[in-house]
């Protein structure tokens, strides 16, 4: 992806199957492209996804797309994946770190 790419998320529309993200890609040289990311209610009807964090996993997936595509994908319409949210959740999953466990006192 070029350093001159914009990804704008101009917000989501409900749908009887999903919800579609829409997004403007805009870039120096061209008219601004409008892309559509969709998720289905069933992802978060079983809390694989929050509500909250499906701008940002539609979002990572574009600029995913982008990158692969020399910034121009072939489509405008992708679908995110259960493999797509995994991947957010195994990336966003809390870390444990060496003071964040806590350890009982030695009996004296």
């Amino acid at each position: 992806m070029s350093k001159e790419i914009l990804v704008q998320f101009v917000g989501f529309e409900s749908k009887p199957l999903g919800r579609e993200y829409k997004f403007t890609v805009r870039e120096s040289s061209t008219e601004p492209r409008e892309f559509t990311l969709a998720i289905a209610n069933k992802a978060f009807d079983e809390h694989r996804v929050r509500y909250q964090d499906a701008p940002e996993i539609c979002s990572l997936k574009l600029r995913h797309e982008l990158a692969m595509h020399a910034n121009h994908p072939d489509g405008t319409h992708f679908e995110i994946t259960d493999l797509d949210l995994e991947e957010y959740r195994s990336s966003h999953a809390p870390r444990i770190t060496r003071s964040a466990v806590v350890r009982k006192p030695a009996d004296y």
